[in-house]
This record gives structure tokens, sequence and C-alpha cells, in this order.
């Protein structure tokens, strides 16, 4: 018999379970509410950004140095999908707990687990609903980017698909975080409470903790706003891509242990716990790789390309003891400048910040001090400049410094333009359309049975 059940859940067609989770999600008024809200709060950052981005423009049209800090991916890009993340963080978890919460609350659960699917082809196909939903809200922040290079605005691919893939992974996030509290939450209600704990917890847990060091930065890291930062430097991390993927998965796995109505509750806390720990482990892997890529077209989170390439000859261990509280301003500077850079161009670079709060308050001759370690030899400096410490550290490897680079400066693309006309499509024609294919849904005949039609019986 069981083998008879095992080879009528693998055998059972896939695409009536897909047709009727969007169809679902897609007749819900959740997703179009959200949808018309998003036009325009992104439209008005959009265009609040090219006003000033214009302004900057005005007077870096003047000065090539000035223009060189000019980059679409900050003062475009950023913005408009800075909105899109507000209304992801806050809305979206709402659509995705609709997936789940309204059939558990109908009772239709009951009657879903009994179709001839495994928990994980009912999770894994509501993901799919929770994809395609993302995909759907986030068409009034796509549309920006060809409003933009109508406009005249310059796009670079690689950082603009950076961003996007690491929305993505943030949508999937808040999706799955919306179903698990769909499934363990007794109501909808409920559900929606616990995701926007967890969303806007993480926020206070970012702007509490941010700058400290030793537990409170690893807590700080685990905050939903950190897993835009790097995407939006235009830096695709292998570890966070990792991380988040892993969180996912175990979101997901969770999901499916507390799916079922009728297992019995110490397997699902048994199960549960197995998950978290597979979760917490795949974090830990993650959180060792330094693996990246610069995708920016300015290159910020690298040095020059003939300073990387000497860089990555140094075989020697590289320690820097750094004398500085964290949430030092110097600190941060290094940090952002110097150590994060150095850390993904050499390859074995170990970093030991030896300030703390009490140093602040009563600095000593030693406060400030940066000390770099390379093999043998010690030097120490108080500079957070590359310009400075690129040739100290050269100095301490016996190497000559490279010769400079030519046309490796990036140029910036100042640009004055108005954005006023492209308020017209996000507050009038991109509204009007999604009212329209709403309408058109809301039409069309219901789907009664589509299952047991398409041969799916229970």
């Amino acid at each position: 018999m069981r083998l008879r059940e095992a080879h009528a859940r693998s055998a059972a067609p896939i695409a009536p379970l897909l047709a009727k989770e969007l169809r679902e999600i897609t007749s819900g008024r959740a997703l179009w509410t959200m949808l018309l809200l998003v036009c325009p709060l992104v439209g008005y950052s959009f265009a609040q950004a090219v006003s000033l981005y214009s302004e900057s423009s005005a007077a870096a049209l003047q000065s090539p140095v000035l223009a060189r800090s000019l980059s679409p991916l900050d003062g475009i890009l950023v913005p408009t999908f800075g909105a899109f993340y507000v209304a992801v963080t806050l809305l979206f978890p709402f659509v995705a707990i609709r997936v789940l919460g309204q059939e558990k609350e109908s009772g239709a659960l009951r009657l879903l687990v009994q179709l001839p699917y495994r928990p994980s082809t009912l999770i894994a196909a509501k993901f799919c609903a929770v994809l395609a939903a993302w995909l759907m809200v986030s068409i009034p922040a796509l549309s920006a980017l060809p409003a933009w290079a109508m406009l005249g605005g310059h796009l670079a691919a690689p950082e603009t698909l950076n961003l996007l893939f690491g929305h993505l992974l943030y949508g999937l996030l808040a999706g799955a975080i919306g179903l698990f509290a769909a499934v363990i939450s007794d109501n909808s209600a409920t559900a929606a409470i616990v995701t926007l704990a967890v969303t806007i917890g993480s926020w206070v847990l970012d702007f509490t903790l941010a700058g400290r060091s030793g537990l409170s930065a690893w807590l700080a890291q685990l905050s939903l706003t950190q897993a835009l930062r790097p995407f939006e430097q235009g830096l695709l991390s292998a570890g966070l891509v990792l991380g988040i993927a892993a969180v996912i998965g175990g979101l997901a796995a969770l999901t499916v242990v507390w799916l079922p109505p009728g297992t019995p509750m110490r397997t699902k806390v048994i199960r549960s716990v197995s998950c978290v720990l597979v979760v917490v482990i795949a974090l830990t892997v993650a959180a060792q790789s330094r693996a990246s890529l610069d995708l920016s077209e300015d290159r910020r989170n690298s040095f020059s390309r003939a300073d990387e390439r000497l860089l990555a000859t140094l075989r020697r261990p590289l320690v820097i003891r750094v004398h500085l509280a964290a949430e030092d301003p110097r600190y941060i500077d290094l940090r952002r400048n110097v150590l994060a850079k150095l850390e993904r161009a050499v390859r074995d670079v170990t970093v030991i910040l030896a300030g703390d709060r009490s140093n602040v308050a009563n600095p000593s001759d030693a406060y400030g001090q940066i000390e770099y370690v390379y093999g043998d030899h010690t030097d120490v400096s108080r500079s957070t400049s590359p310009r400075e410490i690129l040739p100290l550290l050269y100095a301490l490897a016996g190497a000559r410094p490279p010769a400079a680079g030519v046309g490796e400066e990036y140029p910036g693309y100042p640009l004055v333009v108005s954005a006023d006309t492209t308020l017209l499509w996000f507050f009038g024609g991109l509204p009007l359309l999604i009212v329209l294919a709403w309408w058109r849904i809301r039409r069309l005949p219901p789907d009664k049975g589509s299952l047991v039609h398409q041969g799916v019986k229970p």
C-alpha cells in the first residue's frame, strides 16, 4: 500500500497544482492592492532621485572631478529600489501569507494534504506562486529602468542585474517568512503580526547594534537590512548568497514540517530542531566564504587592477591590528576603504580589532594606531587612506609599487534632466493597466475542481 501511495504521489502531475496556486494568488485583492500602492511610491522616489541627480550634475558638468562621483547606481537605482524594498518588507508578506493562510482558515488545507502530492511538492508550488507574485509587484520598479534609459540615463548591466538579483533574494526571503508564519499561526491576522515582528524587529536590531563589535556585530548581521547592502554597493558575495539561500531553504523546510495537520507536535518539534541545526551549519560555512565579485562599474569595492595583481602575489600571512573602537568613524573609513578591499585581494589576511568603548573615553597613546605585520616585518600607521597604506604594505613585502593604470578612472555620468513626465506613467498609465488586468482576471470563469478534472483525485 505504501509503495502504491508513493508511486501515486510521484506520478501526480504538477501542472494542475501550479495552475491552482497561480489562480488563487492572482484572484485575491492583496496582490493587486500592493501593486497599486507600489506604483506611486516607486514613481515619487524615482522622480525625486532624478531631481537630486540633476542638481548634482549641473555642477559636475563643469568639473570632471565632481563628475566621477556621479553614479546612476547610487543616484537613481538604489533610491528607486529602496522604495520598492520598503514595500516588499511591509506589504509583500501579506501577499505570501494569503497563499497558505486562506486555505488554513477555510479548512481547505486538510483536503489539500490528502491530494497525491508530497508536502514538499505542495510547498514548492506555493513558492512558485510567491515568486510569480514578486515578479508582478516588481513591475513598477522594473519600469523605472527603461524610463531612466529613455531620459538619456546610463545603466551598467552587471551592477544593475546584481541589484535586481539581490532584491529577488530579499523578496523570496520575505515570502518564506510569510509562508512559515502562516503555517504556524491559527489565522492570517496572527501570521501578519508574527511577520511584522520579524521584519520590523530586524530594523530595530540593525539600528541598535550598528557599529558594535563582538557578539553584537554578529547579531547585527542577522538583520534583514544587511542582506541588500552589498548588492547596493555592486558586490556579489558568495557567502551572502549562500547564507540567504540557506535561510530560505530552512524556512521552506520548516514550512513543510509544520504543514500536515495530523502530525504529532513532538515529531514536528524534533524535525524543526534538525532543520535549524542544518541552517546554522550552512550559515557558519557561508560566513567563512570570502569569494566575491565586484560588479560595480566604478570598482568601488576594489583597488586598481595593478594593485590587486600585486597584492594577490603576497604569500605570507598579513595581520592587521587596529587600535580603534568599532563605532569610531576612522575605523569605519578604514574598513570601507582598505580592510574590506584587502580581504578580497590578499589570500591570507587577519584583522584584529583591539579597541573598545573604554579606549574612546580614555584614549591611550596607542589608540588610533594601525599595526601591520607581514612575516617578520612590522610597521605602524594612523592613516586610513589606501594611498598611504598600500605603499607601506609593499615596503613590508619588499615589492615595488605598480605603475598607475591609465584609463581606469571612472568617468561618471552627469545628466541634467526632468522626470516629471514619468509621473504620468507611475500615477496614471501603469495603475490603469493594473486595474484593467485585475478586472479581466476577476471576469475569468472559476476553475472549480481543476485538480480532479485533470486526473488528480484525493
